[in-house]
């Protein structure tokens, strides 16, 4: 890996977002990568649903693909980022991916 040191002028590599609240909650860092990832996935490809709220396919065995873990990681992760409300994930039809629903923490969650 070819690096480099950080000056004024330095402009960043590609970076996924992740709110601060997030470092603070109690869920695993695995749950909170695959947030960071998800929610940057929905920037670049998120859908409409017909109230307009953007929303994303991310089958598990992508997810694991993109995140390098396993399949019953990336459960356990879905499970707690669900668990704590951070993803609304919604069922569909037998052989169609789950629609997952990015929820954002409140601006009171922000604080540092």
């Amino acid at each position: 890996m070819e690096v480099e040191f950080m000056t004024a002028d330095t402009a960043l590599p590609p970076c996924m977002p992740l709110p601060r609240a997030m470092l603070r909650l109690p869920i695993s860092s695995t749950a909170k990568v695959m947030y960071a990832r998800m929610l940057d996935m929905i920037f670049l490809s998120g859908m409409e649903d017909a109230n307009g709220i953007l929303y994303i396919h991310f089958p598990i065995v992508e997810l694991a693909a993109a995140l390098a873990r396993s399949t019953m990681t990336v459960k356990r992760s879905l499970n707690e980022l669900e668990d704590t409300g951070l993803i609304l994930r919604v069922r569909q039809s037998f052989g169609e991916p789950n629609k997952i629903y990015i929820l954002i923490p409140g601006k009171e969650d922000n604080r540092i």
